[in-house]
């Protein structure tokens, strides 16, 4: 199915790598417009290369922006606006998990958590929200991770304030629907990202092939599928719920774990 959204616009936070960079490419070869924030600017400047190499540079603005501070996004979002005139589609896709335990998460760390895990969604929200009330076809999407549903030990503050913002993001459904304005996510499970590639490059030299590894760590996990996923597929998926192609589903989630997932529903 070829989706043409042509004077379509779409705004990715956290899009100059992995998931967020993989969703623009879906958007751009479409005939969307694409917006895409980070803080690094060496990383925006990369992934501005990678994204206008094979599409026209009038389709792409990139610009440096913290989803955490409330003038930071402002201004992305008025820069956005001034480039493109509106906006369609909102990718809410910063953020990353934190290894601790309930015995050795500080106060700092968990308010840090919970701090990136809401305010991450919440300033790009209520940002672009006045101009996404004028779209015909708007949608918010959120990324999000399994651990929302399945929580894990070693992981305890992203998992409650995964818990949290899942459940922040299914009443901004209900809110905002009267507004024509969709919400939804998608739980994650494991996704190949740099973070696994590094940790193959920081093994001895008798390593096993890196694909073959990737799956000995999935196996490991008990990922029923025998694998990690894949940017692309959880960039489909944002791309599904963030298009017409999705028109009536608002207030749900895809489930991208493998099978991972032992919850029902």
């Amino acid at each position: 199915m070829n989706v043409d959204l042509s004077g379509h616009t779409a705004v990715i936070t956290g899009g100059t790598s992995g998931i967020g960079l993989a969703t623009a490419k879906l958007f751009l070869e479409a005939g969307a417009n694409v917006a895409i924030c980070g803080r690094d600017q060496d990383r925006l400047d990369n992934a501005t290369a990678t994204l206008t190499a094979n599409q026209s540079d009038d389709q792409l603005f990139a610009a440096p922006c913290d989803v955490l501070d409330k003038n930071s996004v402002a201004n992305f979002a008025e820069k956005t606006i001034d480039h493109f005139g509106s906006v369609d589609t909102l990718i809410n896709n910063a953020g990353q998990a934190r290894v601790s335990k309930y015995e050795d998460t500080s106060d700092e760390a968990w308010r840090e958590e919970l701090d990136l895990k809401f305010f991450s969604v919440l300033r790009p929200s209520k940002a672009f929200q006045p101009y996404l009330e004028k779209s015909d076809n708007a949608a918010i999407v959120c990324t999000s991770s399994l651990i929302a549903r399945q929580p894990e030990p070693h992981v305890v503050a992203t998992s409650a304030a995964r818990a949290g913002q899942l459940s922040l993001i299914h009443s901004m459904a209900r809110e905002l629907a009267p507004k024509d304005i969709r919400v939804n996510s998608i739980l994650i499970g494991v996704v190949e990202s740099a973070q696994w590639q590094r940790r193959y490059d920081a093994l001895p030299d008798n390593r096993p092939a890196y694909d073959d590894w990737l799956k000995e760590q999935a196996v490991a996990k008990g990922i029923p599928l025998e694998r990690f996923g894949k940017p692309e597929e959880a960039a489909r998926a944002l791309f599904f719920l963030g298009t017409p192609l999705s028109s009536y589903t608002t207030g749900s989630t895809i489930d991208l774990s493998g099978g991972l997932s032992r919850h029902v529903g």
